[in-house]
């Protein structure tokens, strides 16, 4: 937050006084900050007490009255497709609900209506599950065309290049899961249509934190698992599918739940719903889903949305005071963060540690972080604070 000469701005005052008293707020729905100083939310974040009650209470129910009262449930699941479309500017008919990121990218994958010759190209410093689905097209005749990260920099003329008229897909993260580097996303997307090929975003590392409208921006597929920014449990993601796309991927994995009118049950019953639901198939993550739910409904009252997430600047603001810290204690950070392209994912290395070392001693030391990409990672939420960044600072030092 900026710092406030004076008494003469007493509405600027206010208004940075507001922002922290919601920052408290939010950091008091997160009670893991009790115990730890938690800066892996890139890897599995905590919960939010909004989101442990709504499973508690599913789990009270489940135990009780088992499916009597499974219609409510299934309201609850249908309010995290409503809120997730609401996140991202889609509408419900866009919206699948999933069990990961893995999955939703598979949609794409092996739905889509490949030629031998077709190729996708994607980048090589991709999280696995953005990666393998594409290799695993080769039986089919489908290159995958892999695209050079230098310091995590990310290239749009390298893409550009790598791209020819058998382009058919461009696979991207729109944040990398050790770099930090955010994608521009418009641009990358009418990079994609430019070259008459879809952009299917990876994003996990972004979606909670900063605003991305899909229909403005241009995306034609997305896939993101709820247990990183988000702040949902595990096992309980979103698939986007642009509605012009719908019949143009073969939906896998067909179930009961793929169909109109799906508590009929009927043998004939073989119409496919007009919505991204076909790709849901059989019985859902229930306790999952309403898990996510109470997260996404969380972040969207604390100001996350599509065209502006109230999240943003303190998570940004955040990231740069940890490398500022890290730095002065002769920290070197690894990857290239310009400010439009920044996050609070920020990857180092100290003097001649191992980063095993580092994160032993700091989770000694009551902080939580990952060893990524060569390095120790932190991952900050908008709960954390300029404290525990401190405190990290110190144990890095003394590690």
């Amino acid at each position: 937050m900026p710092v406030i000469d004076g008494v003469a701005n007493e509405s600027l005052r206010g208004l940075v006084g507001s922002v922290n008293s919601r920052l408290d707020e939010f950091r008091r729905q997160m009670p893991v900050h009790r115990k730890w100083a938690y800066m892996d939310h890139a890897a599995v974040a905590p919960l939010p007490l909004p989101t442990a009650e709504a499973i508690r209470a599913w789990l009270d129910t489940a135990t009780v009255d088992g499916d009597v009262v499974w219609p409510r449930w299934q309201q609850q699941v249908e309010a995290a497709r409503r809120h997730a479309a609401a996140m991202i500017h889609a509408d419900l008919t866009e919206i699948a609900l999933v069990p990961n990121t893995t999955s939703g990218i598979h949609l794409v994958a092996e739905g889509y209506p490949w030629q031998a010759g077709d190729n996708v190209v994607s980048l090589d410093n991709e999280f696995p599950s953005n990666s393998l689905p594409w290799h695993n097209l080769a039986a089919r005749g489908v290159e995958l065309r892999t695209v050079p990260v230098i310091q995590g920099r990310i290239d749009l003329d390298a893409i550009a290049e790598a791209c020819d008229g058998r382009t058919r897909v461009i696979a991207a993260s729109w944040v990398g899961y050790a770099s930090g580097w955010r994608l521009d996303v418009p641009q990358i997307a009418q990079l994609a249509h430019d070259h008459k090929a879809l952009l299917c975003l990876d994003a996990i590392q972004g979606m909670g934190v900063y605003p991305i409208d899909v229909q403005a921006f241009g995306v034609d597929f997305l896939a993101a698992d709820g247990h990183k920014w988000m702040l949902g449990p595990e096992g309980a993601g979103v698939f986007y599918c642009r509605a012009e796309h719908l019949d143009r991927l073969r939906p896998l994995g067909l179930g009961w739940h793929s169909v109109e009118n799906p508590h009929h049950f009927r043998h004939d019953n073989r119409e496919l719903r007009r919505a991204a639901s076909r790709y849901e198939g059989g019985t859902q993550n229930m306790c999952g889903c309403i898990g996510l739910a109470a997260s996404l409904k969380l972040l969207s009252d604390f100001g996350v949305g599509p065209q502006i997430s109230h999240l943003q600047d303190p998570v940004l603001t955040l990231g740069d005071y940890a490398v500022e810290r890290l730095v002065a204690i002769g920290a070197r950070v690894l990857y290239e963060r310009p400010a439009k392209h920044r996050t609070s994912i920020i990857t180092f290395a100290y003097r001649d540690r191992t980063a095993d070392v580092i994160r032993r001693a700091c989770l000694d030391a009551g902080i939580v972080v990952s060893c990524r990409g060569g390095g120790v990672r932190i991952s900050l939420h908008a709960y954390n604070t300029t404290d525990e960044i401190d405190r990290l600072a110190q144990v890095v030092a003394a590690a």
